[in-house]
């Protein structure tokens, strides 16, 4: 689970209904890299008023360690990896046909293992 502030118009609403993301996690993780680089995405305003939240890890690797999102990512943090296609915010995030959603869904079910594993280690070595 992933958390966030909760207010009128959240974040979560915004990633929600943004018609360049629509709820895709990766494009998420993508905005709140580019929210930490100080670059624009489609839901920066919303990242915005959301600074303290943010803060509190100091930068994306601070953000994606504490999640234990490091699936999500490129090893030196640089890159998002997308679950569908190869561009951020250039086309509808939504599978287009049943091989697009196969994959789609094969890549979200890889991560959420790998995480599920990365917590129960920690969990395990506390």
């Amino acid at each position: 689970m992933i958390i966030f502030p909760q207010r009128r118009f959240s974040l979560n609403c915004a990633r929600g209904c943004h018609q360049r993301i629509r709820d895709r996690w990766d494009l998420t993780l993508e905005c709140i890299r580019r929210y930490y680089q100080g670059e624009d995405s489609p839901i920066f305003k919303s990242l915005l008023k959301d600074k303290a939240f943010f803060d509190l890890f100091v930068d994306f690797k601070g953000y994606v360690d504490f999640f234990f999102l490091q699936d999500c990512v490129s090893e030196d943090y640089r890159k998002v990896n997308l679950w569908l296609g190869n561009d951020f915010f250039e086309k509808n995030p939504v599978p287009q046909n049943a091989d697009e959603y196969l994959t789609f869904i094969g890549k979200e079910y890889d991560f959420l293992n790998k995480r599920n594993r990365r917590i129960l280690n920690f969990k395990i070595n506390m």
